[in-house]
């Protein structure tokens, strides 16, 4: 596996004093997909092109988390990028980015936490120009809290996001409907770049890697014949 956010967690864990444990961490898991071995996902990964780009800013502990739904992300979209936040020190690589003349940067946060000259609800980017998504990747009070230190992204116009549908993550508990998870976010983000069919393609990778995930902790057989997989199977 050599995707962003792969290449993130071997960093974070070469980095690391101590052993990360995450829970259900003595399971056997595949290590490129991180689902159980016995429900592994390898074989149901998409094969979807897509326009925008992704830059994934990670809280720490991130992208050591097997529920972690970023890595979905850099499965499925090429142009994807993750990178670990720090308050005090910002890569010089995500910096980088985010000033190539390719990319045109939205950070993508809800709206009625921003001033409201900054907020757009619509992807529309200037010529030669291909939109660049940045999601922060964390919990909401974590997101919150690098939203508001990470001064370097106050100069990008904000995307508020505005899904009527209720969050369908299964895999850690939210105590509002309308909080997403990652790539919850992101396949919403590439319907409104104009990118229907990764869009669709990631939300159903989603689906089905949280059925292998539960379904391997809760030890049920899997029925690769069911809606949610034949919705996948389209974009294999």
């Amino acid at each position: 596996m050599s995707h962003a956010v792969a290449r993130l967690r071997a960093e974070r864990l070469a980095r690391s004093n101590k052993p990360f444990i995450a829970r259900g961490s003595r399971a056997e898991r595949c290590p490129d997909c991180r689902v159980i071995a016995s429900h592994c996902l390898c074989a149901w990964k998409p094969r979807v092109d897509a326009r925008a780009g992704m830059c994934l800013v990670m809280h720490d502990t991130e992208p050591l988390k097997p529920t972690n739904t970023g890595w979905l992300i850099a499965d499925l979209i090429q142009d994807t990028w993750a990178f670990g936040w720090q308050r005090t020190d910002v890569d010089p690589r995500l910096l980088a980015l985010l000033e190539h003349p390719h990319w045109q940067p939205y950070i993508v946060f809800p709206g009625e936490f921003v001033e409201p000259q900054r907020v757009v609800n619509e992807v529309a980017c200037d010529p030669g120009k291909r939109p660049l998504f940045i999601l922060l990747d964390a919990t909401w009070t974590e997101a919150r809290k690098m939203f508001r230190k990470s001064p370097y992204l106050d100069r990008f116009p904000v995307l508020s996001l505005e899904a009527e549908q209720m969050s369908r993550y299964r895999l850690r508990r939210s105590k509002r409907d309308d909080h997403f998870c990652t790539a919850e976010v992101a396949a919403m983000c590439l319907d409104l770049a104009g990118d229907q069919r990764a869009s669709q393609a990631l939300d159903a990778y989603l689906d089905v890697f949280s059925l292998h995930y539960l379904s391997g902790k809760r030890h049920l057989a899997l029925d690769p014949d069911d809606e949610a997989h034949r919705r996948l199977h389209t974009f294999l």
